[in-house]
């Protein structure tokens, strides 16, 4: 099955803006896929976050206009809705726009917004997927996600709660499989409280993955019972990865992180496993 390429040159021969939103993955810039760097490579101006590894935008041409829009946990630059509104004038005005996420724009980028806000102004967007966070980091610390015999399944959910009420982990402790937390590093002793409150074991494994992906990564695994404290000096952004998958890791993982970000291993049951993939 191939898929059409992207037709840059035709958007702007007729001058209608179009806005590419596009995931950049979590870190490490080989991550790219191809047809974000294709949107790189041909657009007018570029909107990246400040998770985006600079090594990125050398995909991009001399005369592309970089605009940086911030968007970290806890040191924003620009408001989001700053942000939408700078991409529908941008389109507007006839521009190609490549919007640069970290990780994928549809899981927790808040692509779901910026696509909104683009359809009601009437700009013609497309979205491009990027690896995310939730699979490709737990994979580069050596941490498989599922795996049978110990985890059919796999929930993804958002530690920072923002506006709402945030997860209910009470109710989460209760499903089985993996539980992969975004942004939930500055929460940490109380989500695992939380889970643990909720009847999840308290010597359930939990990884911490700091810098996932990239060359500064620090892994942390410890228990629910443990890891707060085991993990209380890792910088962010940081992933947090709670399941028996993560007993795995000392036979899976395959990337030596460097001497001065060398993995810290506190005490962590080692779970029988009952088959392999």
């Amino acid at each position: 099955m191939t898929t059409e390429p992207i037709d840059l040159d035709a958007f702007r021969r007729h001058r209608a803006g179009r806005v590419f939103l596009v995931g950049a993955g979590p870190g490490d810039p080989e991550l790219l896929t191809l047809k974000g760097k294709r949107c790189l490579e041909s657009c007018d101006v570029v909107v990246f976050d400040a998770l985006v590894d600079p090594a990125l935008l050398e995909h991009c041409g001399p005369r592309t206009e970089r605009i940086h829009a911030g968007k970290r946990h806890g040191a924003h630059s620009m408001p989001q809705a700053e942000i939408n509104a700078l991409l529908v004038r941008l389109g507007r005005a006839g521009k190609v726009v490549t919007r640069l996420k970290g990780g994928d724009p549809f899981v927790f980028g808040r692509g779901g917004e910026e696509a909104l806000a683009l359809a009601d102004a009437g700009i013609p967007f497309e979205v491009v997927p990027g690896v995310s966070a939730g699979s490709a980091v737990p994979a580069y610390a050596g941490v498989p996600v599922t795996h049978r015999g110990l985890s059919q399944s796999v929930t993804f959910v958002t530690g920072h709660p923002g506006e709402g009420a945030g997860a209910d982990w009470t109710a989460l402790a209760r499903v089985p499989g993996t539980i992969v937390v975004f942004m939930g590093l500055t929460s940490l002793g109380s989500i695992a409280a939380a889970l643990v409150d909720g009847g999840k074991a308290a010597t359930t494994p939990v990884a911490v993955i700091a810098h996932g992906t990239k060359s500064s990564q620090r892994t942390v695994v410890a228990t629910l019972a443990t890891i707060a404290a085991a993990a209380a000096e890792l910088p962010s952004p940081a992933l947090v990865v709670v399941g028996d998958v993560v007993s795995l890791r000392g036979r899976v993982a395959w990337r030596a992180e460097d001497e001065l970000a060398r993995v810290v291993e506190a005490v962590a049951p080692r779970c029988a496993t009952t088959g392999g993939e």
